[in-house]
């Protein structure tokens, strides 16, 4: 039972001005791709052939002899957060309980821009920053590579991909300028408000 690509939940132009039908096209297109077929290849007449991409996450996590499989399938796994964590239109403020959450937890949305730019600005090298739900409590964090929150035991709201591939051909070497987009034009709060709820 091999693991599909997911689309994206949008059209690759979407999101222009401010990641290009190009960036997708090889983020999600060639990248994203390549972890599914990665994984499918890696664990194909196995067990974990038969697991949700969810599952194969947390049955492969901390186990140094399936570090290679880990690190596709979370690929997977976290790419697929990042789509849904952007929308055409997204960007500014949270509203009704994220909001009020982020206000209660972290001291208001302005602290969570600044924890939030941080986390993504000083992820040396490859990696993630995250909204998660930790014990009942809002946090910012951030992941190196392939690591996720959901093999950690945090419930996952929102994602950035701060990997050059998901931002270069775009703002080359300007992490911070990518960051600040996401944040003002790209967000999808929606999405982040029904993973609280759901949690």
């Amino acid at each position: 039972m091999a693991i599909e690509l997911p689309p994206l939940p949008y059209e690759h132009s979407a999101l222009e001005p401010h990641i290009s039908k190009r960036t997708l096209e090889f983020h999600h297109d060639k990248h994203h791709a390549a972890y599914v077929n990665n994984f499918n290849a890696a664990v194909k007449g196995t067990d974990l052939d038969k697991l949700t991409v969810e599952q194969a996450v947390k049955a492969t996590a901390g186990d140094p002899a399936k570090q290679g499989i880990f690190n596709n399938v979370a690929q997977v796994w976290n790419h697929t957060f990042y789509w849904h964590s952007m929308k055409p239109g997204g960007g500014g403020k949270p509203t009704g309980a994220l909001a009020s959450k982020i206000d209660a937890d972290l001291g208001g949305y302005d602290k969570f821009v600044e924890q939030f730019k941080a986390a993504g600005a000083t992820q040396f090298g490859s990696g993630w920053a995250w909204l998660v739900l930790d014990g009942g409590k809002l946090q910012v964090t951030k992941t190196p590579n392939a690591e996720t929150p959901l093999a950690k035991g945090q419930v996952p709201l929102l994602t950035m991909d701060v990997w050059e591939h998901a931002y270069y051909l775009d703002f080359q070497n300007r992490r911070p300028d990518y960051i600040t987009t996401f944040l003002e034009h790209l967000v999808n709060w929606d999405f982040a408000a029904k993973n609280l709820a759901g949690a």
